[in-house]
């Protein structure tokens, strides 16, 4: 019987280039192992800036599902989780376009520590809006987290207190981020090559 070795760290690493199921290549931007240190630095911020409170955190669908479970099994403060999905409907009353952002189902924030959760933070519209209808709710603090933030797609100054990465130009995937609802369960995250 032949004895088969342990695979090398080198032979475990992710590679590269992956080919998918459907054929297109990915590249791997942020690695599993890289994801999984800075979360961890950033639980140690959380940790160190709530100490003796209660965090309500609040994860926006679909894309914080991945990053917002492995943050939270980090934290040492008593934490309270929601999930908020947007329901965005663009209207054009009198011929003027307007977008309507409404997050269901509602969240009390009334005198809570609030920490809002984003897989990615691109234009900052969505996120501005969920912050603006916490803060009007008179939370005792709200912040923002997000995995990663598109520097170059910004259209509000919403505030970002905890960054994963920042990062240009890039469509990304993985890590709970989809692309036509697909690629969320890759332990890394991607852009199409």
């Amino acid at each position: 019987m032949k004895k088969t070795s342990k695979p090398s760290a080198r032979t475990r690493r992710l590679p590269r280039t992956t080919k998918t199921p459907v054929g297109e290549n990915l590249r791997t931007v942020y690695s599993a192992k890289q994801l999984q240190k800075r979360v961890r630095e950033l639980a140690k911020e959380i940790n160190r800036d709530y100490q003796g409170k209660t965090l309500h955190v609040v994860g926006i669908l679909e894309n914080c599902f991945v990053f917002m479970g492995d943050l939270i099994r980090l934290l040492k403060v008593p934490v309270i989780c929601y999930f908020v999905r947007p329901d965005v409907h663009d209207t054009a009353p009198g011929g003027v376009p307007m977008r309507e952002i409404k997050y269901v189902p509602p969240v009390e924030a009334a005198g809570k520590d609030v920490l809002l959760l984003d897989g990615i933070l691109q234009s900052g519209l969505t996120l501005d809006h969920l912050y603006r209808y916490i803060l009007g709710q008179n939370p005792g603090s709200v912040r923002t987290a997000t995995l990663i933030e598109k520097t170059d797609e910004r259209k509000v100054a919403v505030p970002t207190d905890y960054v994963g990465f920042k990062t240009t130009g890039k469509f990304l995937m993985g890590y709970g981020l989809g692309y036509q609802d697909k690629y969320r369960n890759l332990p890394y995250v991607a852009t199409g090559g």
